[in-house]
């Protein structure tokens, strides 16, 4: 997952149709993805988990093979689970540190459970 920082986020236009920025409460079946290449899936706040959905549902259920990006309240804590659902990229909120940030991946070197990125748990993997 790539990480940048607020101030390095460019906000999604209305004038750059190939950039979608729906509404946390959008369900994902009823966009228009033709040309979408980026789409910016928003946590107004770190207790609000609908983007997770929106990110798996595109990813998994609907095939979408471009970026997703999360942005908004987005915490450190989160970016493993944001990773396993399906974004590529997170947006930190202003003053958390990049390098604070990676090493949430550097903890966990990998998982038993099926997720957006792995589709199959572990003994399935194996086993195949």
């Amino acid at each position: 997952m790539k990480i940048i920082e607020a101030k390095d986020h460019q906000a999604a236009s209305q004038d750059d149709p190939t950039v979608l920025a729906p509404a946390n409460d959008v369900d994902p079946h009823s966009l228009s993805l033709d040309g979408v290449t980026r789409i910016d899936l928003t946590f107004p706040k770190f207790t609000d988990g609908r983007a997770y959905s929106q990110a798996y549902l595109l990813r998994r259920r609907l095939g979408f093979q471009g970026e997703i990006r999360a942005v908004g309240d987005v915490l450190i804590d989160q970016l493993v689970q944001m990773s396993r659902t399906g974004f590529d990229v997170a947006v930190l909120r202003a003053g958390v540190d990049i390098a604070d940030a990676q090493r949430q991946f550097d903890r966990f070197s990998g998982f038993y459970q099926a997720d957006a990125v792995n589709p199959k748990p572990v003994f399935a993997r194996q086993g195949a």
